[in-house]
């Protein structure tokens, strides 16, 4: 049997074929809160794949049989308490990204930001002079000062042109004020000699193919100690001139360590950034706790932090992702409400670590000195009500939890002095006593004594224990996990669980799980996938080996949904009407055709064994027999008439196309000929298609990439 129809079959599921299941007894079915009336409920083989699609990134090959042989309250029970999960297979995908084991004041000194190389040219910070540090360090320095002499050359460029008598230049400052151009041109003689004034550009030292072949012929240890001793010009001209086979040939049997500080000698701050989306990929596809990613998703989505807010936030993202959102994504939301506020990420992302009181010890201070000096005070940063306000709109009460601006106010006030020590370097949260708001203050009729940190501390208890939050997350998480318009009843049994729980976010998640509206028919497969889902689901669907994630973050940020992208706090929406344009379902089938189609560099897919290509005839079946073959696959595999049609006419066109290629090749080359002059050599025509026929079908592999690129690319696919 091929490989393509067991993973139509079983593995892709597509969100097609739950009819490869046999029925099973109801003991499979979750048991269900029974005092509530059950819409019309799934059927067994449907309730396996809505629990997969609903509670992962989508099924992989062998999950469907997996879950179907634990039972899904097992399955869920498992996924509930990710720390018992074997994930001996991720850890070894994730050892290719060494600096996401570091914290963030290690990953700043290691792989410097460009912020921290502006200190340090600017004098103002100090670097490390031995060992691989000091050469990443080096080149970065080496190339900031050619950068601003570049600049100052395109500045001298744009200038006014000077005249011959004009002052000279002393770096890019001008010692004396130009002559008007009337009376330079009477001093000389009415000419308009014009000087140039802008320095030559350094030439790149040349790079030859000998060089670069002594490099490549050195072992890996030798290869990154002498990148390391090269010059920044020379080390940028060598890495320029690599073709892709050199580039793959220079890593070869480097060690993940070896590959991060060859990327760090040429940009430290973009492996930082490279490795950060693609740690989190990799968990995503790859992680057997799906429901822990899943819920990391959803929570760095409603706690959402910009990437490109500052240079160094993609140093904190690491650690934010590591350390705030995933332990504490299926666990009590006040203790994850409290690490988001004490992370440096948020602290920066809504500039709260900016906020300080008015009338707190460093505004006197600083109005004091400004009094002494008898020079006008200078203007107060001030209270930032930003983090205050998304905290109540965004984290916890919504839009209509019974705020208004008066409590944000009191709310900022409480939160001055949160901030974050030597942002620049890592430092991490601090609580400044200097700039704390003094006195006490009341948010929605509670009133708050003056107690620093713990001041703050009880704001969170105090937003994380309302009503208002209960009903605001519960029907975030519906809307996420159940449908875009969730039923009323099952919200408010969520939002009660929460209130009881504590804010036990497994144990909303089980409400969830035991409620019928939950496994109703309405619900199955109502909710169009975002592009992460969509993306994610096709590689984990095709079993995909997956060595370089750039193509699918390049799919992302094409389809609208770059990783950390989402600029405002509100974070990406979950709702269908976001992502389903002609556009985005455009994107969508060329990125499952080049998946299947494995033209995805980094990324493999095999859609036939071994065996089945051997056991291939080399002469191709009937076109007849082929589409009859495709049709009944198709059938098999659960697709709609109207898909099912739609697949079968581009495999149709997608046949003729490639079959009168070579004629068309060939007719250009004539066309070119002739232009030039040049005899035509007649060549037959290796394919002419006849009236009411399909072509030849291309070889079997060829014809299952098509197929699969077409199902992951068809509606019913892009549900889940």
């Amino acid at each position: 049997m091929r490989i393509l129809e067991r993973s139509l079959a079983a593995a892709m599921c597509l969100c097609l074929c739950a009819s490869t299941l046999p029925e099973t007894a109801l003991a499979a079915e979750p048991s269900f809160d029974r005092s509530t009336p059950r819409p019309a409920a799934l059927t067994s083989d449907e309730r396996f794949l809505h629990a997969l699609n609903r509670f992962s990134f989508g099924p992989r090959p062998g999950d469907v049989e997996a879950v179907k042989a634990l039972g899904l309250d097992n399955w869920f029970a498992q996924q509930l308490h990710p720390q018992a999960i074997d994930q001996s297979i991720l850890q070894k995908r994730l050892a290719e990204f060494p600096a996401m084991q570091l914290s963030d004041q290690d990953l700043l000194l290691r792989l410097p930001s460009n912020a921290i190389i502006r200190q340090v040219v600017d004098g103002k910070a100090k670097m490390p002079k031995q060992g691989l540090i000091g050469s990443i360090y080096a080149d970065s320095v080496d190339r900031l000062k050619a950068r601003r002499e570049d600049d100052k050359r395109k500045q001298l460029a744009a200038a006014p042109a000077m005249t011959g008598d004009a002052p000279a230049m002393a770096g890019s400052r001008m010692q004396g004020a130009v002559q008007n151009s009337a009376q330079s041109s009477e001093m000389m003689g009415g000419a308009a000699s014009q000087i140039q004034m802008t320095a030559p550009a350094p030439e790149q030292p040349a790079i030859d193919q000998s060089q670069t072949a002594s490099v490549l012929a050195l072992t890996p240890v030798e290869r990154v100690q002498t990148l390391a001793a090269m010059s920044q010009p020379r080390l940028d001209a060598f890495l320029k001139t690599l073709k892709p086979p050199q580039r793959t040939a220079l890593l070869d049997r480097m060690t993940p360590g070896m590959t991060e500080i060859v990327g760090a000698l040429e940009n430290p701050e973009r492996v930082v950034t490279n490795e950060l989306l693609s740690a989190r990929l990799t968990r995503d596809i790859y992680s057997q706790a799906q429901l822990q990613e899943v819920m990391t998703d959803f929570w760095l989505n409603h706690f959402n932090v910009y990437l490109r807010k500052d240079e160094t936030m993609p140093y904190y993202l690491v650690g934010y992702e590591r350390d705030t959102i995933r332990p504490n994504s299926l666990g009590k939301f006040e203790d994850l409400l409290e690490a988001v506020a004490h992370s440096s990420a948020m602290m920066l992302y809504l500039d709260n670590s900016s906020s300080t009181g008015p009338d707190s010890p460093s505004a006197v201070k600083a109005e004091q000195a400004a009094i002494r000096s008898n020079k006008p005070k200078a203007k107060p940063q001030g209270i930032n009500e930003n983090y205050a306000r998304e905290l109540m709109e965004l984290h916890t009460l919504g839009v209509n939890g019974g705020y208004n601006q008066a409590d944000v106010i009191q709310a900022a006030r409480i939160l001055t002095g949160w901030t974050v020590e030597q942002p620049l370097r890592g430092g991490g949260f601090k609580f400044d006593e200097n700039r704390h708001e003094p006195g006490k203050n009341k948010v929605m009729g509670k009133k708050f004594k003056d107690g620093g940190e713990k001041e703050g501390r009880d704001l969170l208890h105090f937003l994380a224990t309302r009503p208002a939050t209960a009903k605001f997350l519960s029907r975030k998480l519906a809307i996420r996990f159940v449908s875009d318009d969730p039923p009323q009843p099952l919200i408010d049994r969520m939002a009660k669980s929460y209130l009881k729980s504590g804010g036990d976010i497994a144990t909303v998640m089980e409400t969830m799980y035991r409620s019928p509206e939950f496994w109703s028919q309405d619900a199955y497969r109502a909710k169009v996938k975002t592009p992460l889902e969509y993306v994610v689901s096709a590689a984990r669907a095709s079993d995909a080996n997956i060595t370089n994630m750039q193509p699918l973050l390049t799919a992302l940020r094409d389809m609208g949904m770059p990783l950390y992208g989402c600029i405002p706090p509100t974070g990406y929406k979950w709702e269908a009407a976001d992502w389903v344009s002609t556009g985005a379902l455009v994107s969508r089938m060329n990125f499952a055709l080049s998946l299947a189609s494995n033209r995805l560099n980094g990324i493999t897919t095999k859609w036939t064994s071994q065996d089945d290509s051997a056991a291939t005839p080399t002469t191709a079946p009937a076109p007849e027999s082929e589409e009859s073959r495709l049709e009944s696959e198709l059938v098999a595999g659960g697709v709609s008439d109207t898909t099912r049609e739609a697949v079968l006419k581009q495999f149709a066109a997608q046949s003729v196309a490639a079959q009168a290629r070579p004629e068309r090749e060939q007719n250009r080359m004539n066309d070119k000929m002739r232009s030039s002059g040049k005899s035509v050599v007649a060549v037959p025509t290796v394919f002419r298609p006849q009236p009411n026929r399909l072509p030849a079908p291309p070889p079997a592999e060829k014809q299952d990439q098509l197929l699969a690129g077409l199902l992951l690319g068809s509606p019913e696919f892009q549900r889940r």
